[in-house]
């Protein structure tokens, strides 16, 4: 009988189900995975497990849980904006909803940019026009909410693109935005007049009713108040924080109040008017990175700090005399792998290594050829994954030494703005471009 429970045991281990991606930065927020098993070489044809067709562009990650995948995109011929779930395992179609009308504002971007977030029993998906809506894994409607229409027009010169976020039963969401209303793409933004408040909501994820809702001021201008970030849960010293990016600045709350813990410096002490934030924050190693945007520094902060950190809580800057001024991101949120972060200067197709505490740089890949690079690089089983915006797959070794391991097209033909990153889990990668959602991995 002992044997047999044994055995039972064993075959148990051996059948849990695979390591999960439930947000657009995955299980720890950082862009990492423990998944391992993933082939070194694959391609449209080679360890693809299934390719499914996608009805429009859109930016946003998908995320995995169980035998689902959730995706949002765009209808682009019937101008819809829809939730769709597909089988992990075949790529089928189990179900997709329309949340919203529209395809975009903007010729960079399209409304389907926000991921979608789970917590293993319900789904939500959140789009640039404010709609929400959330659902069970059989795709039972569970409750809906449209931010615009409850808080506020939206103040952003492009298509607001925050992801929401889960930590704790709460649901997260961050709108840093213009305090005054403008003319943008030949409409107008904010409330007439102005009084545009930034803030940060906390939802209810069972009913989507409000938790609570926080201001999140900012002394930056014009178009530096905008952020595209997306907040990040963080544990640090038996303390629960979300970290938040915009503004020209970093700031920290208590994640079951949204109260503000503390606050860095700005960053854009001229108080330059298009500074606006696309890089989330990232943390690691007890150190919290920030980016400026424009090709400006990288900021790394002491975790567990209060109020206005002086400059006894910051760790390092880059581009001062022991680190690289080549270390910059204007829009890919760095990943933190192994006890090392990894930054993607978009603009220089540069991948950097450096260490947490210090920020000594161990090296600089840079991409040969090919279009700029807006995604944001993810990671498991010792290796990086990344894609340009026309559908170029680049893998490096994670490690302290600069290593191509592979390089594979997945864009099609007049493929352009790909800025999905690349979610790992169930063993395979998930590759999205405008047109696709390619599932690669060893044979299950």
């Amino acid at each position: 009988m002992r044997l047999l429970s044994v055995f039972a045991l064993t075959c148990s281990l051996m059948s849990a189900p695979a390591g999960n991606w439930p947000n657009w930065r995955g299980p720890d927020y950082n862009g990492s995975s423990q998944e391992k098993g993933i082939p070194e070489k694959f391609s449209p044809v080679e360890n693809l497990r299934w390719q499914a067709a996608l009805p429009g562009p859109g930016a946003s990650t998908p995320v995995v849980w169980g035998e689902n995948v959730f995706v949002t995109t765009t209808d682009e011929k019937a101008e819809k904006l829809l939730g769709i779930c597909l089988d992990r395992k075949t790529g089928a179609e189990r179900w997709r909803k329309e949340i919203g009308k529209g395809f975009r504002q903007d010729e960079r971007s399209t409304y389907a940019g926000p991921s979608p977030v789970t917590d293993g029993g319900r789904v939500v998906f959140f789009f640039g026009t404010g709609d929400m809506a959330a659902f069970d894994f059989a795709g039972k409607p569970l409750w809906t909410r449209q931010i615009q229409a409850d808080y506020g027009s939206f103040a952003f010169l492009w298509t607001f693109s925050s992801s929401p976020v889960l930590h704790g039963g709460r649901l997260y969401l961050q709108v840093l935005q213009r305090d005054t209303s403008f003319e943008g793409h030949g409409e107008l933004r904010g409330k007439p007049g102005g009084g545009n408040e930034s803030y940060l909501l906390a939802l209810d994820l069972v009913t989507g009713k409000e938790q609570w809702k926080v201001a999140r001021p900012s002394d930056a201008n014009a178009e530096s108040r905008e952020s595209f970030a997306t907040p990040m849960p963080f544990s640090f010293g038996g303390r629960e924080e979300l970290l938040v990016a915009g503004g020209d600045c970093l700031t920290g709350h208590d994640a079951a109040t949204g109260k503000e813990l503390w606050r860095t410096p700005s960053w854009n002490s001229e108080k330059i008017s298009h500074w606006r934030l696309v890089p989330g924050p990232v943390a690691g190693d007890g150190i919290i990175l920030g980016c400026a945007p424009k090709r400006a520094p990288v900021y790394a902060f002491k975790a567990g700090g209060n109020g206005l950190l002086t400059e006894s809580g910051t760790a390092w800057v880059s581009g001062d005399d022991v680190n690289s001024q080549d270390v910059s991101s204007d829009v890919a949120t760095p990943l933190f792998y192994r006890n090392r972060f990894y930054i993607m200067n978009s603009d220089r197709k540069a991948m950097t290594c450096v260490e947490p505490k210090t920020g000594k740089l161990f090296w600089e890949y840079r991409v040969e050829g090919g279009a700029k690079i807006e995604c944001s690089p993810t990671a498991a089983d010792g290796r990086i994954y990344f894609m340009d915006q026309r559908g170029k797959v680049t893998v490096l070794a994670a490690g302290d030494e600069a290593k191509l391991l592979h390089e594979v097209d997945f864009g099609g033909l007049g493929e352009k703005d790909i800025r999905s990153s690349i979610a790992i889990a169930g063993g395979s990668l998930f590759i999205r471009t405008n047109t696709a959602l390619f599932c690669v991995g060893a044979k299950e």
